[in-house]
């Protein structure tokens, strides 16, 4: 439980940095890997889906990983999935509110996928808007998950400081103790 607070009280700067300053870094080339997966499988189903694909495919990772620890009851590990599809949002964030502008490289330099889906959908001319209300989604994301990892610490923390001592079992709603 100790390490599992460490990394949270690390988590708090970079989470601030995410929601006040984001800008591209290590954590969106993993994202990048599952975004172009995205492009390949959905990309089966037919052109829209297959560009759009890349982002629905970096939003399947952290979630899988999150319903799998929460299924297994690891809250905590639950919350940080949750803070990487928080931030995922923030990278979507950016390369949506650079639709217009095209300045961000992509790869294979052929399609800038929200400038193609933003265009065909008519709202090309809002993708800053749109990109400000992803980001803060993803802002509150992070946020509540950090909340959350935090809280669950502390109830485990407190399950903790209240388990009885040896020879002793917990008895009535109260808790109290019997020796």
């Amino acid at each position: 439980m100790a390490l599992r607070g460490l990394f949270l009280l690390l988590l708090v700067p970079y989470g601030l940095w995410l929601v006040l300053a984001y800008d591209y870094h290590f954590l969106d080339g993993v994202n990048l890997l599952f975004h172009e997966a995205g492009h390949v499988y959905l990309g089966l189903l037919g052109q829209t889906i297959g560009i759009l694909g890349g982002t629905l495919g970096q939003f399947v990772f952290p979630t899988a990983a999150g319903v799998h620890f929460l299924v297994r009851g690891k809250r905590f590990d639950a919350a940080i999935c949750a803070l990487w599809f928080g931030e995922n949002l923030m990278y979507t964030a950016r390369y949506m509110g650079d639709a217009r502008a095209m300045v961000l490289p992509t790869v294979g330099g052929e399609i800038h996928d929200w400038n193609w889906l933003l265009s065909r959908w008519g709202l090309l001319d809002q993708c800053e808007t749109l990109a400000r209300g992803t980001h803060l989604a993803g802002s509150l994301i992070v946020i509540g998950a950090m909340g959350w990892a935090g809280r669950t610490l502390w109830r485990e923390w407190r399950g903790a400081e209240s388990d009885p001592a040896p020879g002793r079992t917990r008895t009535g709603p109260d808790r109290g103790l019997e020796s």
